[in-house]
């Protein structure tokens, strides 16, 4: 009953959201807009600060600055995916079935990817100047790739064919049991030996040993990453929602819309 509930409250108001205004169906409001701005700002400043001012490592010498990119990329991954499983639970909840938490779920897993990549990316050039190799079966490096692809295998989930709701009601469940592994990525340097280094900053009993800047730097990234994400599910679980729209309305109303557009725009 709610779902039905939920397809004719999509339906009732697909025809009014097509033949709103261009300006009614932009995914942009003024906030999105002034945040675009603050991680435009941010990420200006994080590039030159970790290209340019911060200090070298004594150790790693200037791949340290990797650690800028690679270190938010990988958290704001975790942070994606774990909304993801968040929104899902909320979907299934019946006082909660609602199919904008299962469109922040599949725009925060989208998001989700796109940081884990950039994570597996620069964590590959990183291992080519410290190990000798853009890759080894790492522990680390092995669940990572792991849960990478098990993303992937949702995303592709939600693009098989079913209504809105048997979508959201599969995606969802694999949302939950893919959350798991995230516990198993983040503690497998502690429980397997291997190659890539402990938390830095965040481990456990850990003394943080790095020079001022370069702590603020990295915090400075985790906080771009973190409004980006912001930014980016915005949009995404928007553009979604607007896909959902022209599904249910079928491509007549579509296309009746378009046209009344185009009336309008000529007087």
């Amino acid at each position: 009953m709610i779902e039905d509930h939920e397809s004719r409250r999509t339906v009732m108001n697909t025809s009014s959201s097509l033949d709103a205004s261009p300006r009614d169906r932009v995914t942009g409001t003024p906030f999105t807009r002034g945040l675009g701005i603050l991680v435009l700002v941010g990420m200006v400043l994080l590039i030159v600060l970790g290209l340019f001012v911060s200090p070298a490592d004594v150790n790693q010498g200037e791949s340290v600055r990797i650690m800028y990119a690679h270190v938010p990329g990988a958290w704001l991954a975790y942070l994606a995916f774990i909304v993801t499983a968040v929104s899902s639970a909320a979907y299934l909840w019946n006082r909660t079935r609602s199919l904008t938490w299962d469109r922040i779920a599949g725009a925060s897993a989208e998001v989700g990817v796109l940081f884990m990549g950039i994570s597996l990316i620069t964590g590959s050039l990183w291992g080519r100047i410290t190990w000798g190799t853009y890759w080894t079966w790492d522990a680390r490096l092995t669940t990572t790739a792991f849960l990478f692809v098990t993303y992937i295998g949702y995303l592709a989930v939600r693009g098989l064919g079913g209504t809105h709701q048997q979508r959201a009601r599969r995606s969802a469940v694999l949302a939950l049991l893919a959350v798991l592994e995230i516990p198993l990525v983040h503690f497998s340097v502690e429980l397997w030996n291997t190659l890539h280094q402990e938390a830095s900053v965040a481990g456990r009993g850990t003394n943080v040993d790095m020079d001022g800047l370069m702590l603020f730097t990295l915090f400075l990234g985790v906080v771009v990453f973190t409004l980006m994400y912001v930014w980016l599910v915005l949009h995404r679980q928007r553009s979604l929602a607007l896909d959902d729209m022209l599904d249910d309305s079928g491509l007549d109303n579509a296309l009746t819309a378009r046209r009344a557009e185009a009336e309008r725009m000529t007087h």
